[in-house]
């Protein structure tokens, strides 16, 4: 007869829950939400590069951009296990929760680290992976052991460190990099300090219970939102530098600056939102969350629109 309780879980299905629960933490380490962006940008370097690389070796670039990635998004966890720990947004993380061991992550990431440069130098070449390797470096290094801690300019300088996927997939198709994967890094550069100043606004109480240095915690928010903007008004003609440059064409130049004045649009948004004199949000920092949401749409819809503009002027013999 039924008990009315609850059935135990078989042991198999326990077992495979754990298992599961382990292999979601060891990918939560590689931060694959932030390796989307990375391996887009990655993709579209790859696809608008002048000259081929057989569809097989253009796989295995993009999955070493992703694994690049992730490892130094490893290392940056392994390094920042402390202040994860404090902080709201992060605490949930596997090694501040204890389900990874600090060691374990570090000899992962660095494992992860090597492998993607030494395939990607085999199966494109080494221009491509030294990239690669040097962006691992700035991140894990520059970035997160040197910048992100003692300086308000961490994320404007350690910013470099996301640009460099659309220079490594470009790389990897010539052997070499020119203006436009350059312009391509500049786009990336300049977009990474307002998009993170955004999050960094509504999330300022973690970054100073950690003692993290961002912007608002150090200038406070209302030179933060004059920062945003700023950077935002520089980066609304930047993006459509391919097209100034003759690399895309017209209707390209113009999605790029209709994409730009619309996160230009959400910036000076963040800027006239209601706040008090010290310029902390009123309003639960909406225009902020918004501005932050926008910017991620922003840069897939830049990059989306240059390969998209290119792949079809090469179809058409333009």
């Amino acid at each position: 007869m039924p008990d009315g309780g609850a059935h135990p879980i078989p042991a198999r299905e326990a077992a495979f829950r754990v298992a599961s629960s382990e292999v979601g933490d060891w990918i939560a380490l590689l931060k694959p939400r932030v390796m989307t962006l990375v391996v887009f940008t990655g993709l579209v370097g790859l696809l608008v590069a002048p000259g081929s690389l057989h569809p097989a070796l253009g796989a295995v670039a993009v999955l070493c951009i992703a694994v690049g990635a992730g490892a130094a998004g490893a290392i940056n966890m392994w390094y920042d296990r402390d202040i994860d720990s404090v902080m709201r947004r992060t605490a949930a993380r596997p090694i501040p929760a204890g389900r990874i061991d600090p060691a374990a992550a570090l000899g992962y990431g660095v494992t992860l680290a090597v492998a993607a440069v030494v395939v990607l130098g085999l199966a494109t070449n080494w221009v491509a992976a030294g990239i690669l390797a040097f962006s691992i470096w700035f991140y894990a290094v520059v970035y997160t052991m040197w910048l992100k801690r003692r300086t308000p300019q961490n994320i404007v300088i350690g910013g470099a460190a996301g640009a460099f996927p659309p220079v490594i997939g470009w790389a990897a198709v010539t052997g070499d990099v020119s203006l436009v994967p350059l312009l391509l890094f500049a786009v990336i550069f300049l977009w990474t300090p307002p998009h993170f100043w955004a999050l960094s606004l509504f999330a300022h109480g973690d970054y100073a219970r950690a003692g993290v240095p961002m912007l608002p915690v150090v200038a406070g928010a209302k030179r933060t939102r004059r920062a945003i903007v700023a950077y935002a008004a520089v980066l609304a003609p930047l993006g459509a530098s391919p097209w100034l440059v003759g690399f895309a064409s017209a209707a390209y130049g113009v999605a790029a600056l209709a994409l730009g004045l619309w996160f230009l649009a959400a910036c000076v948004g963040v800027l006239r939102e209601a706040q008090d004199p010290a310029g902390v949000s009123l309003a639960g920092d909406a225009a902020a969350k918004r501005a932050f949401r926008v910017s991620i749409l922003y840069l897939f819809g830049l990059f989306g629109a240059l390969a998209l503009d290119v792949l079809i002027l090469r179809g058409t013999g333009g």
